[in-house]
Formats: C-alpha cells, structure tokens, sequence
C-alpha cells in the first residue's frame, strides 16, 4: 500500500493505493458524517464507491458511481458527478428521493423535522438521484482489466452492499465499519439476524484488503479481519446482556429507549430515540423468538 496527498493541497482525504483500487481516505478520520471513498480503475472503465461529503468534484472522471447503501453520509458527493449511479434494489429508491431515505429511518414528525434539517446543514444534498438504476446481488461492473461485484450484505439496512474488486482482491464492505461502537441497525428495513448472517459473509470471503467507510479505513489479511469480525459481532451480545439485565421487571419499549441500548446517555443527536426505539424492538422481537422475554398483558416485556 502506498499513500500519496491528493493533488489539491486544500483537500482533506490522502490517496492510499491497493494495486487497481485507490482508497480516498477521509481526513477526519472516517467519523460520521465523513467517510472513505473507493475508486477502482480498470483498463476500459472507472467506478467510485460512495462518494462522500469530502468528495467535492470528480475526481477520475467517473464512468459509473456504485452507492453501497441510502445513507446520506455515503451518497454526500454523489451531486458533483454526471456519471450512471446504481444501488441495490432494496434501497434504490431511497437514494432516488430524499424523503424515502428519512422515511426509512422510521421517524416521529418532530424527529423528521429535526433530521432533515441537520442532514440539509451537513450535506446540502438535492432532494434525490432520481435516475439511479438498480442492481441485484451479484452485479458485475466490468471495468476491463478489473472486474468489481456487488456483494448483498444486509441488516445495516436492506440493501446494503459491499463490493469485491477482481483480481485485486479489495473487498469493499461499506458499513460494516469493524468499530468499537459496533453494528448499526436502527432503521425501519435493518434486522440483527441479517447482520449476523452478513458478518458470516464477510468473513467467508477471501481477500487481501477490506475496506471500510468509517473510521477503521482498510484492514489487510483475512486473520485480522477475523479478529475484528469477532469484536465488532460481540458489541451484538453485549447489548442483548443489557437488554435482558434492565427486564429484571416489566419494562415499555420507551423505558427501554431512555435506558439506551446504542448511544451514551450524554450523547443528544435528534435520530437517536428513532435508532433506539428500532434497536430495541429488533432485541425483543430475537428474544422472545428464543423464549428468553415474553410480553406482558399491558405491552411491557420482562425476562423469563
């Protein structure tokens, strides 16, 4: 690997170089709302992978920009390229329109006002790519010399899509961001089981590179990506022990949110009770299947 700072002494991201597959590394470190775009150059043809809000032009001269999943964080650039876009179908019409992506976060009317307005400060973004294509899981973008597949990969939401790049070996995996903080699956389509199968996925498939939008950045070899694999899944558990350690008694799901299963008590961001009030109703709902909660007469769930 190679790294080089973009030409632009202004720009915040560095090149970093993985043979055909050139990794534009966020300069504030991957945190949200920043992240790391992908570009992949072939002999015929170029593809950039979720060009994000530090991404203020095209860059390569794009031939086709491939965007993972709808959140606005990974389609942040994507007003600054004239190229085709595609998206998996389960979540193309999110990015086709800005008010199914807020739609999907599953929002009270306060919380949508709120979020819209932060995601319009932050992002700027029109009000959707309306001539985004869709492709299914096993897409292949032939780019000449180099192929690039879509790799379906959900429970982040449900058309969340990593990419393999061929012969390369990069295997993009988007948010599946191996960080401390671990899974999200707070919007209305996300589903733990999904995750987990999809961190089975991933951990299946042999590269030499992985790749993440957020903070990690790339992570080389397959036996490091097991270890992290193992941490980011664990982060899982760990919430369902908390879960199951606060149903002591009868408790609402909206005791459940105040209590937090996600975020730190101190942290107040207006989608947080949403990504909550979901997280929590995917642990109940995987719990009661395993008869380890059941839900009383009046709506409130406790442990059995």
């Amino acid at each position: 690997m190679t790294v080089n700072r973009w030409p632009d002494p202004m720009a915040a991201f560095a090149e970093e170089h993985y043979d055909r597959v050139t990794v534009l590394a966020s300069g504030h470190r991957g945190v949200y709302p920043y992240g790391n775009t992908v570009v992949v150059r072939g002999s015929e043809a170029t593809l950039v992978v979720d060009p994000s809000l530090e991404v203020d032009h095209d860059p390569v001269g794009t031939d086709v920009v491939m965007i993972s999943h709808a959140h606005e964080d990974h389609i942040a650039g994507l007003k600054h390229f004239r190229s085709a876009i595609r998206a998996h179908t389960a979540d193309v019409d999110a990015v086709r329109s800005l008010a199914a992506l807020l739609d999907g976060y599953g929002l009270t009317p306060q919380e949508r006002l709120a979020v819209g307005r932060d995601i319009a400060d932050q992002f700027d973004l029109p009000d959707g790519f309306p001539d985004t294509a869709g492709v299914e899981a096993g897409h292949v973008f032939d780019l000449g010399d180099v192929t690039a597949t879509v790799i379906h990969l959900p429970g982040h939401t449900p058309g969340h899509c990593g990419v393999l790049v061929e012969p390369t070996g990069f295997f993009y995996i988007a948010d599946i961001d191996l960080t401390s903080f671990g899974p999200m699956y707070g919007d209305v389509g996300s589903s733990v089981d999904d995750y987990l199968a999809s961190l089975d996925r991933v951990r299946n498939i042999d590269a030499r590179w992985y790749g993440t939008f957020h903070q990690k950045g790339v992570v080389e070899g397959a036996e490091e990506l097991g270890r992290r694999l193992d941490d980011f899944a664990a982060v899982i558990r760990r919430r369902e022990e908390r879960l199951l350690e606060f149903l002591d008694r009868p408790r609402s799901v909206a005791e459940i949110v105040t209590h937090r299963l996600v975020y730190r008590p101190h942290v107040q961001l207006p989608f947080v009770d949403a990504v909550e009030r979901r997280t929590a109703q995917l642990h109940l709902a995987r719990l009661m299947r395993h008869a380890q909660v059941v839900e009383t007469d009046d709506g409130t769930f406790v442990r059995t």
